[in-house]
């Protein structure tokens, strides 16, 4: 345990750079990951009530009143 503890401290935190970079990149692709995860879910929840998914009807209904 001591030298895993040992290890992170070595490769993360004893350079100010490299632990403040570290918690940056973290943040960043956290971010990310919950914006993707998010997004998912809420079209799970509102498929079929979005304009990207009827949007093919409303285009083609339009068309064939140009016409």
């Amino acid at each position: 345990m001591a030298g895993l503890t040992s290890a992170i401290y070595s490769t993360f935190i004893h350079r100010n750079a490299v632990y403040l970079s570290t918690i940056f990149l973290g943040a960043f692709a956290f971010e990310i990951g919950y914006d993707v995860a998010s997004n998912k879910i809420w079209d799970a929840m509102n498929r079929g009530r979005q304009w990207k998914d009827i949007k093919a009807r409303y285009m083609q209904a339009e068309e064939e009143d140009d016409e």
